[in-house]
């Protein structure tokens, strides 16, 4: 080892137990160990880093789900930091059919959100009055009520053109 390298131990930065030079993490708890003498960085190394200093690991399980939608980019990104702020990480995805490709920020955007983390973003949401009320979540009564009005809107279309129709045969005859 050459004459001016660091020869201090390391140290667990949460619970402070010491350990040789050879050891990365801390066996106590498991976290990544820091020189002992190092001073304490409490600013965040990126933007990165910051935005993930914010989120709550509670709000990151389950299947991603749409919670909100924004009429350009920008838009979108403000609500992406209304609910970072709240701990709810999110990510934006261009609504289907909309592709702009001659400008890249345009057009409309969801946002989405984990599945643990859909009560708490819609709530956010609302008492930021960026969204009118709380839908219920979509489960199987309400795909079963959609296709049950598509169906009657079907027959009720069929059934008038039937009837216009007979009236044109009967003016005909």
């Amino acid at each position: 080892m050459p004459s001016g390298a660091r020869r201090e131990p390391l140290a667990c930065p949460a619970c402070a137990r010491r350990y040789e030079l050879d050891e990365r993490f801390c066996r106590q708890c498991g976290m990544p160990l820091v020189y002992a003498g190092a001073p304490v960085v409490e600013d965040p190394a990126s933007d990165a880093h910051g935005r993930a200093r914010k989120v709550r690991p509670e709000y990151t399980r389950g299947d991603l789900v749409r919670v909100a939608g924004g009429r350009n980019q920008a838009e979108a990104e403000l609500i992406q930091n209304i609910l970072l702020e709240e701990g709810v990480p999110s990510m934006l995805r261009r609504t289907a059919g909309f592709d702009v490709p001659d400008f890249l920020a345009g057009g409309p955007r969801d946002v989405m959100v984990a599945a643990s983390a859909f009560e708490t973003a819609r709530g956010t949401l609302f008492e930021a009055e960026l969204i009118e009320q709380s839908p219920p979540r979509t489960g199987e009564g309400s795909g079963a009520r959609q296709a049950a009005i598509v169906l009657a809107a079907i027959l009720l279309a069929g059934s008038a053109v039937a009837a216009i129709a007979w009236l044109l045969l009967q003016a005909a005859g």
